[in-house]
């Protein structure tokens, strides 16, 4: 009797699930269309721009089912579309959890990685997004940039030459890949790249600076200089183009060329301080000391932490017989640029004319125990200018 209950029972409660089945499958059926319609409507808004109202109905669906990844792929774009990348990468990041393969996901949450600056990231995304769409144009040009950005310029480099090659046009492109090439040392690069603008006879005053700047290092400074004349005659108003044929000059003794190029630099921006310590530091190598001391002077009471001003205004001192202000300065110098054992050699002048032997010797001893001065890069000067130390 016992069993017999027993299978009773059980055949009650089966026929009760398949009674509840039977219920509850319309009512998920609805629920389920109820869903379809949701997300047809906040498509339909998102493609129309109206963004906070596609907003509210993606949010309704993510909180409806915390394991929906397209709901929050949708409420990352979203908020990306209203610059707020921060909040878009948190949803970005959730939907990648829950299915990293959703089309175009790796796409948006790579862009908003790298519109913040999170390139590590970034490329991480736009990697794995260009696995599944191999030459993808702008995915090359992404994975360039954020290597570039990473300044990772070596590993740059291939996908910035693609990039050019398909949209030559492209001077922004053109500019980043020479920069890339120059600062990882493949200087034939950079002359490359401008050999092909000038092919397509499209000048570019900054790609002709960095060829400029590529073709110094390769110790070819007089080619250095013929293209930098080029790229004065062809951009005189480009910042810098001034300043940095003045540079090249200026490296190779040729004062009264440097003082020019310095000099018409100063007339298109003539808030170039560096501008204005090399055409004083020209004017001093030419002997004019009258003529550079005021503005030395002057660019001291200004700043006085470039060492070349106080450099010069010690020879000034020296020749002037004021030998307490002229050590005073070449000390100051030493302090600000401990490497150049010029200055060392020119306190070592002064203490000799003093009859001060003792402090000569020592100071000519320091400078011979110093290796030769090395001067800055082109680029390391024009950086200097652009950015300039706060």
């Amino acid at each position: 009797m016992m069993l017999r209950r027993k299978c009773r029972n059980s055949a009650f409660i089966s026929a009760c699930l398949v009674a509840l089945a039977l219920v509850a499958t319309p009512f998920l059926m609805a629920q389920e269309q109820d869903l379809a319609q949701l997300r047809l409507k906040a498509t339909a808004l998102e493609q129309q721009g109206q963004n906070p109202e596609a907003e509210e109905i993606w949010g309704t669906i993510a909180e409806a089912d915390a394991k929906d990844a397209e709901a929050f792929a949708h409420l990352g774009l979203l908020e990306a579309r209203q610059e707020r990348l921060e909040t878009a990468i948190d949803y970005y990041r959730r939907a990648v959890a829950i299915n990293s393969n959703l089309p175009g996901l790796q796409m948006n949450f790579g862009l908003a990685l790298f519109k913040v600056g999170h390139f590590p990231d970034a490329i991480k995304a736009f990697s794995s997004e260009i696995k599944r769409h191999p030459g993808d144009p702008r995915l090359t040009i992404l994975l360039g940039m954020a290597h570039f950005g990473m300044k990772d310029y070596l590993v740059a480099i291939p996908y910035l030459q693609r990039a050019t090659e398909r949209d030559p046009q492209n001077f922004a492109l053109h500019i980043t890949l020479a920069q890339s090439c120059l600062w990882s040392k493949q200087y034939e690069c950079v002359v490359k790249v401008q050999r092909l603008l000038l092919a397509l006879k499209q000048e570019s005053a900054q790609v002709d600076i960095l060829a400029g700047e590529a073709l110094d290092q390769m110790q070819q400074s007089a080619v250095a200089i013929k293209q930098l004349r080029a790229a004065v005659l062809a951009s005189p108003k480009e910042p810098n183009v001034h300043f940095a044929l003045g540079y090249l000059f200026w490296t190779q003794g040729m004062w009264k060329e440097a003082a020019d190029e310095f000099d018409s630099e100063l007339q298109n921006e003539s808030q170039n301080v560096k501008a204005r310590i090399y055409l004083a530091d020209s004017w001093v190598q030419q002997g004019e000391f009258a003529k550079a001391q005021p503005e030395l002077e002057k660019l001291n009471a200004t700043d006085n932490s470039d060492p070349l001003v106080h450099r010069d205004l010690g020879m000034i001192y020296a020749k002037s017989n004021r030998t307490d202000d002229a050590i005073r300065e070449l000390r100051t110098a030493m302090e600000l640029d401990p490497g150049d054992a010029e200055l060392h050699l020119r306190a070592a002048r002064v203490y000799r004319s003093l009859g001060r032997g003792d402090q000569a010797d020592a100071e000519g001893e320091k400078a011979r125990k110093l290796p030769p001065q090395r001067h800055q890069s082109l680029q390391e000067m024009i950086d200097s200018i652009e950015a300039p130390a706060p």
